[in-house]
């Protein structure tokens, strides 16, 4: 029973090590685990979708299906910032926005170098 006490205090440990780590030595992380695909060159802007299948439901309806790519900053120290694809809904007739749906993260990969 003490060996089990001993070996999870000892992970415990070096868990909070690797975080630390990680996180407040600068290249660390990229060092270890590769960096971050780069963003993509449309961030921010908004593109018509018109083939997929809710844009073709959506204009059904009367309404044009826009989607983008959103980069939000990170606050703080531990803060690296994420990718959001957002989807709004215009109106054909007026082009006034009519939905907008919630943000979906989007997953960046590791590129070893």
């Amino acid at each position: 029973m003490f060996y089990v006490f001993l070996i999870i205090v000892a992970a415990l440990g070096v868990g909070v090590y690797l975080l630390f780590i990680f996180k407040l030595v600068p290249g660390a992380m990229e060092e270890r685990l590769g960096v971050l695909e780069p963003l993509p060159d449309d961030v921010g802007q908004w593109k018509p979708d018109d083939h997929s299948p809710e844009a073709r439901a959506a204009l059904e309806r009367g309404q044009k299906r826009e989607e983008r790519l959103f980069f939000e900053e990170g606050k703080g120290i531990f803060a690296q910032g994420r990718l959001l694809k957002q989807v709004r809904y215009r109106s054909a007739a007026s082009n006034e926005i009519v939905e907008v749906l919630p943000d979906e993260p989007v997953k960046r990969r590791r590129i070893r170098t």
